[in-house]
């Protein structure tokens, strides 16, 4: 059982709707999905992403042990330059995903809500003679999500991710309701995972299960550096990558907008032309209602399905895009 970081005091202000499931502790939206949504694409306001864990490394060899167990080369990682990295079975199957940057001093990471605890334990694991320390930092750091775009001062001695899609900065829990006062507007979740969906970014746990390797979900380059080798896994990555296609592909879903449910997380998709006794081909990974796209989704299916084929999420018609080549 996953184990939820403290509840976020943003939950106390006014219009504030809890969100369930993984995102429990910090809130859906503020009252106003579309607003909340316009903001960001905007650059302005923040999200509260308090919930998700923090992990620090310590020490000199940080950088060069994390490059052992990490699918990213970061023996060399500049401070102060993002990257995101995953821990691999032996099957390279995922198992952890890690958005981490380094200041200097100090490897700041964040994952998903609850799986620290089990991350902190495999790199415990890990250390042998390496001169590291490894710390959970959920207790006492909250993770602020800046959109890209935004011009909102960053204070001194906190640690940020900066990239493409924003910033992360890493705020000590103390001071989140006094930054997110002066900061806003506030954006919640919902908002958040709209945007990751148009973005075609994938997340653990949503579009990935047990089995999901790399290639799948298009992490081959963000993720995983196909130059370095020695981490756990490596063996399968490079050999679906030299020689064959992964079993599955990620891709992206404009969905019927006459519905007024989405469809939950595992919804079965099927040729439409077989309607819904027709074969399983995947299923639905994260569905979310777009302020411009309308109701939109990721969704993980078999890698035969022809590209051009229109499918059925659950009993709701589905065009898709291609996010992961065939």
């Amino acid at each position: 059982m996953l184990r939820h970081s403290p509840t976020s005091p943003l939950l106390s202000v006014p219009g504030a709707v809890p969100a369930e499931g993984r995102d429990e502790g910090v809130a859906a939206h503020y009252g106003d999905l579309f607003r909340e949504q316009r903001a960001l694409a905007a650059g302005t306001g923040l999200v509260d992403l308090s919930h998700r864990g923090v992990v620090t490394v310590t020490g000199e060899d940080r950088l060069g042990w994390l490059h052992l167990l990490l699918t990213q080369a970061v023996s060399e990682l500049p401070a102060g330059q993002a990257t995101e990295a995953l821990i691999l079975s032996a099957n390279g199957h995922i198992e952890h995903a890690l958005y981490l940057v380094d200041d200097g001093e100090t490897v700041w990471a964040h994952v998903e809500p609850g799986t620290q605890e089990a991350l902190i334990a495999y790199l415990e694991s890990m250390k042998f003679f390496y001169r590291v320390e490894v710390a959970d930092r959920t207790e006492d750091i909250a993770v602020v999500h800046l959109p890209a775009g935004s011009i909102a001062d960053v204070p001194d001695g906190v640690a940020v991710r900066e990239t493409a899609y924003g910033r992360d900065l890493f705020l000590p829990r103390g001071d989140l309701a006094a930054y997110a006062e002066s900061h806003g507007p506030l954006a919640g979740m919902w908002a958040y995972e709209a945007l990751r969906v148009e973005a075609h970014r994938p997340r653990l746990g949503f579009e990935t299960d047990h089995r999901t390797i790399p290639h799948e979900i298009g992490l081959i380059g963000t993720a995983v550096h196909l130059q370095k080798g020695c981490y756990r896994g490596q063996e399968t990555v490079a050999r679906v990558h030299n020689l064959g296609k992964p079993p599955r592909r990620m891709v992206f879903l404009h969905l019927d907008g006459s519905e007024v449910h989405l469809p939950p997380h595992g919804t079965p998709i099927r040729l439409k032309a077989d309607g819904e006794e027709g074969r399983q081909l995947g299923f639905v990974t994260t569905a979310v209602r777009h302020h411009e796209l309308g109701p939109i989704a990721l969704a993980l299916v078999k890698r035969n399905v022809p590209v051009d084929a229109e499918l059925l999420a659950g009993g709701t018609a589905a065009a898709q895009e291609v996010v992961v080549e065939a």
